[in-house]
């Protein structure tokens, strides 16, 4: 198993406060890499820090805004001057907002893009940079199911998850030359607090078991396997791609 083997290696995790990213930081640190955690609010950060402390992780936390490319470079810079080499990104920060197309804010569909997708390359750039000077490193953008499929009410939410495995296929045509491995993860369902109300909604949870042939909702830790892998030595050739994790839900009619 020593291809799986994270120990010595540092991760960054953006929006790894909760929810997904808190998961994907949990299973890297269990696979042995020390973990960089990020949010914007500092005590969630800190709580989930001492969580993660207290299972025998080795933490750091970095307070920053993944829309701001200022102090996103200044964060990685200095951290990158002061402690580790960030030798794993995995690029989680997002945001959801539900309304009709027609009617979407426009202040809102700007916000969302900014924080889905412009954030992919801000964050990206920043640590690549470092990246590219050693020769390697590897970056997991946070992509989704939705870059595959669309539903009501979502559209520029989809819009943004297109983006991002697009632009994970950009990153690494630009950086696979520098020994770098740049691939997107998309998650299905999942339960977490971004889709906590339809968790609670009976007709959507009745929905989604019949639509997704595994018949249920996602458990966030059932993505950590795949975190691992492109995290690791075993995807030392794979490059560009984006790996479902959906139940079978993209491959269902």
């Amino acid at each position: 198993m020593q291809l799986f083997d994270l120990n010595g290696k540092t991760a960054l995790v953006t929006g790894s406060s909760m929810g997904i990213g808190f998961a994907l930081a949990r299973g890297l640190a269990q696979a042995g890499a020390r973990i960089v955690l990020n949010a914007r609010n500092a005590d969630r950060l800190k709580d989930a820090a001492e969580t993660l402390r207290a299972g025998g992780a080795t933490v750091a936390t970095l307070a920053f805004d993944v829309t701001d490319p200022e102090a996103i470079r200044s964060a990685v810079d200095t951290y990158e001057r002061d402690h580790d080499p960030i030798d794993i990104l995995v690029n989680n920060a997002g945001m959801q907002h539900r309304a009709p197309l027609e009617v979407f804010p426009t202040d809102t569909f700007e916000r969302l893009m900014r924080t889905n997708v412009n954030s992919v390359f801000y964050v990206g750039q920043a640590v690549a940079r470092h990246m590219i000077k050693r020769g390697e490193g590897k970056i997991i953008n946070i992509a989704s199911v939705q870059a595959a499929l669309a539903r009501p009410g979502i559209a520029p939410y989809t819009a943004s998850k297109g983006a991002v495995a697009n632009l994970t296929k950009g990153m690494a045509t630009d950086w696979a030359k520098y020994g770098m491995n740049c691939n997107a993860i998309a998650p299905g369902y999942f339960e977490t607090p971004l889709n906590a109300a339809l968790v609670a909604d009976p007709e959507f949870s009745a929905w989604l078991e019949k639509r997704t042939p595994a018949g249920r909702w996602g458990k966030v830790e059932e993505l950590v396997g795949a975190c691992v892998f492109l995290s690791s030595s075993a995807a030392s050739f794979v490059n560009g791609h984006t790996l479902f994790v959906d139940g079978g839900i993209a491959a269902s009619l």
